[in-house]
């Protein structure tokens, strides 16, 4: 080739003259004149789809071996330096620099195309810029060394604290004593932010060029804003309850992460209308995985302090409503059951909590977890092991009827005033009080056996299902109301008859027929002792002392405990029997048979220096009556003359040791002290027993006596059928042992712990599921 334009006439070196990739360098010294020779001559002798091969290859291995390994050089950090903001800016400052490069010789090689190539012909004209990005990328991405992610977290890191504190350090700039700047952490003289923020902007201007933005920093600013949305979420949402956050934290997560997002991706810019789609859909979907993490991450905070929120219910009910919104957007229901019922567990449910404030939070769960489920399914599952604990505590139902009987406001007392009447989980539900206008199905994971108890149980209906019977409410009632009506003193019984008829409104007329009996006694008890004080048979003006009675009739009230039969002084006794003979001549063929460890005596004690006025017991009376005639007493003469163990003597007589009557002058020897050798102590004091125990027998008993009837049933089904399970057990009971009037009813729950009591007693076997007979 003799052609003057070509300097070299080596066809290899013309090549490399126009395209110096292929000698190891990337700067064009060939003239487009000189290289358009050499082009016409390459397409002459068909070399230029081998030619761009091989300068494509070439591209390739100048970028893998120089390239890419002087820009990761920038990231080897030794151990204890300090990382600088810069170093990220600097590496994508000489990449971008030597990428640049290579535009004019990507553009000759666009003249390299062959419209004869089937490529070409299926695809078109090949865009060797996007080529040659994606090569960089590819290397890049291949070459990663371990520290990358810091380096790269570092700048972002310092880029977003400076955006996000630029504006409050402008607002704050009048306050002198304000001596560091908020975001690039320098004195206020020295403030960096601005160039800073160049620097970040030219930066991302720069990676979007080369569209490596999404592959080298998006993992890293999506784990950069994750960490700062959960930093901002526990700063803003700790411990406050009773304002709603959500939108708030939208709010900041729009004006503050996606307009930070928006500079990012625009290079800059904060105007969404100059953006490209491409960016546009980019920032969409990241505000889309960023949504979800706020909400997921504020649904695990809240759900972490949900034994706080439902504990100050209803102060916390928008924190409530918040939660209620996330659960619906997250996956986390699964987690909120189980983490709330461990809280439950070690916060509540355990010796150190008394059982009106287990009481008091069930209530309170009942109330929020219905506002954040109102199909109920939540709180069925929450509320089981509390509903189980409760039942393994003695004094539940007591809690329970007491709390519907506070004469102060509570919510069991709020409940009983609403006199809805009790829904049992007994099938016994009226379906046609329910609404089918807003009727719901109900979740995959509910029960169907519970669902219309779970829509319309109230919270009296959930507490008495613990037990799954009203009957133990009802004995406990009966008792709390003997006590409260022996206890006073005085015929007063407006409050009781008020509670009375509330609770026929929940439980039933026939269920509470004895109260309404005990509450006529009281009545009735009045009018026949203003009779007998008025009968001059009895005489009551020349009476030793007035005496006044409660009539109760024995069979509708419970049964008293009577461990003991107190012997009263005769004089006492005389004259309650003279009550009883004015009585039977009144009522005919009925007479009264006294209590006498029941009631309450008024004394008047005449001493040396002082005169005491107390109320106190029968027995307590009877103990200082015998001092009257005996100055001392050997605690086992005074146990015998009053028919009462010396053991309970002994805890009783102490009151009056308590109060300077008495003095134990020796080992079980008692002495009246006429003389007061205490200062301080009032002469007209009311001393009433420190300790005031119920007259009644507990509930407990009355009912596990109650349930021995079912005993004989068991035992004759176990032997005929030898091993039954608890269900059909129940069924047979129900059947054949609860008929008729007077029948007494058993839940399920309540016929299983009776059964497993048998078991521990070795009265019955348990494997399997299945009871039996132990064999004799």
């Amino acid at each position: 080739m003799t052609d003057g334009s070509f300097i070299y006439d080596d066809a290899a070196s013309k090549i490399q003259y126009a395209f110096p990739i292929l000698n190891g360098k990337v700067h064009l010294e060939c003239s487009d004149e000189e290289f358009q020779s050499i082009l016409e001559d390459i397409k002459y002798h068909n070399l230029s789809k081998p030619i761009k091969s091989l300068i494509i290859d070439e591209i390739k291995r100048y970028i893998r071996q120089k390239i890419v390994p002087n820009f990761w050089s920038k990231f080897n950090i030794s151990p204890g330096e300090v990382w600088n903001f810069e170093v990220f800016k600097f590496a994508v400052d000489e990449l971008y620099s030597s990428s640049i490069e290579f535009v004019p010789l990507l553009k000759r090689l666009e003249e390299l195309k062959d419209p004869n190539d089937p490529y070409y012909l299926l695809y078109g004209q090949t865009n060797h810029l996007a080529q040659f990005k994606l090569i960089v990328r590819a290397s890049l991405l291949s070459q990663l060394p371990l520290s990358h992610q810091m380096i790269i977290e570092q700048f972002y890191k310092v880029a977003f604290n400076v955006f996000c504190n630029s504006d409050a350090q402008f607002l704050d700039n009048s306050d002198s004593e304000v001596t560091e700047c908020g975001g690039c952490s320098k004195e206020i003289d020295n403030c960096e932010c601005q160039s800073i923020v160049f620097m970040f902007h030219e930066t991302n201007r720069k990676l979007i060029e080369l569209e490596l933005l999404e592959r080298l920093v998006g993992n890293v600013l999506t784990s950069l804003i994750h960490i700062r949305i959960k930093e901002h979420v526990n700063r803003t949402c700790d411990k406050l309850f009773h304002v709603t956050q959500l939108k708030r934290l939208e709010h900041w997560l729009e004006t503050v992460v996606l307009s930070w997002l928006t500079r990012i991706y625009s290079g800059g810019s904060s105007k969404t209308n100059t953006l490209t789609d491409n960016i546009r859909d980019a920032i969409l979907k990241f505000k889309r995985k960023l949504s979800h993490y706020l909400y997921e991450t504020y649904t695990k905070i809240r759900i972490d302090q949900l034994f706080d929120i439902i504990i100050e219910y209803p102060e916390s009910q928008p924190a409530i409503d918040d939660l209620n919104i996330c659960l619906k957007r997250t996956d986390l229901q699964k987690t909120l059951v189980t983490n709330l019922q461990e809280a439950l567990k070690s916060r509540l449910l355990h010796a150190g909590v008394n059982t009106p404030d287990i009481l008091t939070a069930y209530i309170a769960a009942i109330k929020a977890l219905r506002q954040l489920d109102s199909t109920g399914v939540l709180l069925e599952t929450v509320s089981e092991p509390i509903k189980s604990y409760l039942r393994s505590r003695t004094d539940t139902v007591r809690c329970v009827i007491s709390g519907l009987l506070d004469d102060f406001p509570s919510d069991l007392a709020d409940e009983l005033v609403k006199g809805e009447s009790l829904q049992l989980d007994d099938g016994s539900v009226d379906e046609e009080n329910e609404d089918w206008e807003k009727w719901m199905p109900d979740p995959v994971d509910a029960d169907p056996a519970k669902s219309i108890q779970r829509r319309m149980s109230d919270i009296i209906s959930m507490l008495v299902n613990i037990y799954g019977s009203q009957d133990l409410f009802v004995n406990e009632y009966r008792t709390q109301l003997a006590d409260r009506l022996l206890s006073q003193l005085n015929y007063q019984t407006e409050r009781e008859v008020r509670h009375l008829e509330l609770l026929k409104r929940r439980f039933g007329e026939n269920q509470l027929h004895f109260c309404e009996v005990m509450l006529k006694d009281i009545y009735d008890s009045k009018r026949i002792d203003g009779l007998i004080q008025s009968n001059g048979t009895y005489n009551a003006e020349e009476a030793p002392f007035a005496t006044s009675a409660l009539i109760l009739s024995a069979q509708f009230w419970p049964p008293f405990k009577e461990e003991w039969k107190l012997e009263l002084p005769k004089f006492i006794q005389d004259h309650l029997d003279k009550y009883v003979k004015v009585f039977e001549t009144l009522k005919g063929n009925r007479t009264l048979c006294w209590k006498p460890h029941l009631g309450n005596v008024h004394l008047e004690i005449e001493l040396k220096d002082r005169k005491l006025d107390l109320n106190v017991t029968p027995i307590h009376a009877t103990i200082i009556i015998h001092f009257q005639d005996k100055n001392e007493w050997t605690l086992e003469d005074l146990a015998e003359t009053m028919h009462i163990p010396a053991t309970v003597l002994r805890r009783k007589i102490t009151f009056w040791v308590s109060q300077g009557l008495l003095k134990e002058v020796s080992n079980d020897v008692f002495h009246l002290q006429e003389e007061s050798f205490s200062k301080n102590r009032s002469m007209t004091e009311i001393i009433e027993e420190e300790e005031i125990e119920s007259a009644m027998a507990s509930a407990s008993d009355q009912r596990e006596e109650e349930l021995q009837v079912f005993w004989s049933y068991i035992v004759g089904m176990l032997t005929n059928l030898d091993s039954m399970p608890l269900e059909r057990i129940h069924q047979m009971l129900k059947m054949f042992a609860s008929q008729g009037p007077g029948a007494v009813e058993c839940g399920l729950p309540e016929l299983r712990q009776f059964l497993d009591k048998k078991v521990r007693e070795h009265q019955l076997l348990y494997s399997g599921g299945l009871y039996r007979l132990p064999k004799i």
